[in-house]
């Protein structure tokens, strides 16, 4: 069964009517679908195409680049806000409501924002893995799993309903553990994949219970009924407001990196590199921003009610601070993205719990732009010097001048350095804390601005700068692989304007707009013009964080290690051994794997199987019993008994049947003188 559900709101967030979306809208499914349908071609005949099967992963990625290009411009002129699903199956009645499973696709503000950076951004990466992956082992599959990555988070991106929401987050969950471990041969690889698949697992239990909690609570899973039920001030919502959306967010936090989970992280590097890029710039770690995005009205109708946010934000900033402190002693290029990566989720997720709906999707919007070219960019320089270490790189601005000037680009957007776009995102996230009245966790976010201009001077100068420190002959990577860095560039640099407060473009609007357009309005602040004197505290520490940097690193030394001679005591250790939060993790694991499974294996051998089998043990003897000695015995032996005793007197009185005449007729005379006996005794 096919039902089309058109959810038009009367006005939107800033004024007007909503459109259907036309044809594009109903037929965004396509997006969904293509990722998975290139799945099954890559499997099927990609060892027989010349790319190893990634001209159908590029295809698929294409194909949707089309259709989520044609809605974003479609929303920039009208906004639109549809739902498409299909019936599935009638889980019952509850709540007054028939709850009912359905998969379909959201198109509205919030959805066409994410199909269009996950095809735009995934495009771009799907064609540079075509020469990263030249010649490496198992590229069919690789290009198989890529798109089944991609594929799950459209999925999830598109779910109309919070379980549609988990089948895309789990194969998410599974398509990232199949590309973390891609080199299994390596045992540290395996590990970092299940690392990567257990900690998310046990984030997921917060989301399931999280979505059973809130779903049955309103007798219904869809977002449309969340997000309406949560403007209306449902009291049985607002009954579980509170833990469940505790449990939603705990499942955020495995997803998106949150301290402490986000432990599984750096060593999701362990994977190729434009998997890496994916996964930090559109997929994966964005998922927890999004489900917190999605469900927002939740969090803004019961924000004040129940004090929810005061135990979001904290783990907010403190990931987006402290986690940006571990990259300052990593060596591997790609690891110090990694907890770049981890630091930026920090800030999205505290504007997202402060109440800056838009402030922390603009940042996650234009975080997956130079992010994305951030990592390719590594991975261009990984693939010309065959190594992850910094140590080994240095002065590389020459031989790679296209990898060098946007990977330059893409660190001053980082940086938060104006005209780029991480300026204007990253100061929107700091006016929403300054007006939501949370000052002193401003001032932390200014602080962790000024630690990520400093950590990404320094990745800069040690890798582009001085003399190249390596061994081999580096050499700019081919096209295939620079075309997507030049085309990641731009975006990175002017994709800051999309958004400036108080600026529309023309009647095109401006992304907060664009992204308004939802069946219930968001209803966070926006600022009518920056605030120059907060984003010059921004600005300020960006640059003070490249100045100190380059003091630090820019001049060059006999050897790497010697640039990089940076001592702070006490935190720098501590820093090495990732606050020790690492070392819990493990010591759990052992302990998990360890006593604590031999004294399991003990009581489930010992004492459950001994209960177990002395139950079946006295069952058996019953069962013995009941049938041996009640049934055959007792019950059998009166019927048989009865039985012998009527064939016995059966068998006697056949003799008198003789069929005699003459007996019969003596045998009545006689009985007649008896008879007439007994009657003259008795009388």
């Amino acid at each position: 069964m096919i039902d089309f559900l058109v959810l038009a709101a009367e006005e939107g967030a800033h004024g007007g009517s909503f459109s259907e979306g036309g044809f594009f809208a109903d037929t965004a499914g396509i997006m969904l679908i293509s990722p998975f349908v290139a799945f099954l071609l890559i499997i099927w005949l990609g060892k027989r195409m010349r790319n190893d099967g990634a001209e159908f992963a590029i295809g698929a990625m294409a194909v949707n680049l089309v259709w989520a290009s044609v809605l974003f411009f479609q929303n920039m002129t009208e906004g639109i806000v549809r739902e498409v699903h299909f019936e599935i199956a009638n889980i019952g009645r509850f709540q007054g409501r028939e709850m009912i499973f359905e998969l379909g696709w959201m198109v509205d503000g919030l959805s066409i924002m994410m199909y269009f950076v996950v095809s735009f951004v995934g495009l771009l990466v799907f064609t540079y893995a075509v020469g990263y992956m030249h010649g490496d082992r198992r590229v069919p599959w690789f290009f198989a799993a890529f798109s089944l990555f991609a594929g799950s988070m459209l999925i999830l991106v598109g779910a109309p309903n919070l379980i549609q929401l988990i089948i895309g987050w789990e194969g998410v969950g599974l398509a990232s553990y199949l590309l973390i471990g891609f080199y299994w041969e390596d045992l540290e690889n395996v590990k970092a994949g299940n690392k990567a698949f257990l900690t998310n697992k046990v984030a997921d239990v917060g989301l399931i219970l999280g979505a059973i909690l809130v779903g049955m609570s309103i007798g219904d899973f869809s977002f449309p009924a969340i997000s309406e039920a949560a403007a209306a001030h449902s009291e049985a919502l607002g009954a579980v407001a509170f833990a469940g959306g505790l449990l939603l967010f705990f499942g955020a936090m495995g997803k998106s990196a949150q301290f402490p989970m986000h432990i599984w992280l750096p060593d999701a590097m362990a994977g190729p590199t434009p998997v890496s890029a994916l996964m930090h710039a559109a997929t994966m770690v964005t998922a927890g921003i999004y489900l917190m995005a999605r469900t927002f009205p939740l969090y803004q109708a019961f924000a004040e009610e129940n004090g929810i946010r005061e135990w979001m934000i904290p783990i907010g900033v403190i990931t987006l601070f402290a986690m940006g402190l571990l990259a300052l002693v990593a060596d591997d290029i790609k690891k110090v993205l990694a907890y770049s990566t981890v630091s930026q989720l920090g800030y999205m997720m505290t504007a997202v719990a402060a109440g800056g709906y838009t402030a922390g999707l603009f940042h996650l919007f234009t975080h997956a732009f130079f992010k994305a070219l951030l990592f390719l960019g590594a991975g261009s320089v990984i693939h010309a010097v065959h190594s992850n270490n910094m140590s080994d790189m240095g002065g590389l601005r020459k031989d790679m001048p296209k990898t060098f000037w946007t990977f330059v680009i893409g660190s001053v957007s980082l940086a938060g350095i104006i005209p780029f776009a991480g300026f204007f995102s990253k100061d929107e996230i700091l006016a929403t804390l300054d007006y939501e009245g949370y000052v002193a966790y401003m001032w932390i976010a200014i602080a962790g601005a000024f630690v990520t201009a400093f950590y990404m001077t320094r990745a800069v100068a040690l890798t582009f700068f001085g003399t190249y420190k390596g061994h081999g002959h580096p050499h700019e990577s081919p096209a295939i692989m620079t075309t997507p860095l030049i085309l990641l560039a731009i975006p990175s640099a002017i994709a800051g304007f999309l958004n400036i407060p108080g600026v529309k473009l023309g009647s095109f609007g401006n992304f907060t707009e664009w992204l308004g357009a939802r069946i219930v309005p968001m209803g966070d602040h926006h600022p009518e013009a920056i605030d120059w004197t907060l984003a010059a505290y921004g600005l300020a520490a960006g640059l003070g964080g490249i100045a100190i940097g380059w003091l630090l690193y820019g001049r060059d030394a006999e050897t790497q290690l010697a640039r990089d001679r940076l001592e702070i005591p006490l935190l720098y250790p501590l820093l090495r051994r990732k606050y020790f939060i690492d070392d819990a993790a493990l010591g759990l694991v052992g302990f998990t794997g360890g006593p604590l499974a031999r004294a399991t294996d003990w009581f489930n051998t010992y004492v459950l199987d001994n209960i177990v089998n002395g139950v079946a043990g006295a069952v058996r003897y019953a069962g013995r019993f009941v049938y041996g000695g009640l049934d055959q015995r007792g019950i059998d032996g009166i019927f048989n008994g009865l039985s012998a005793v009527a064939d016995s007197a059966g068998s006697s009185l056949r003799k008198l049947q003789t069929g005699r005449v003459q007996q019969y007729a003596t045998s009545v005379v006689i009985g007649a003188l008896v008879l007439v006996v007994v009657v003259v005794i008795l009388q």
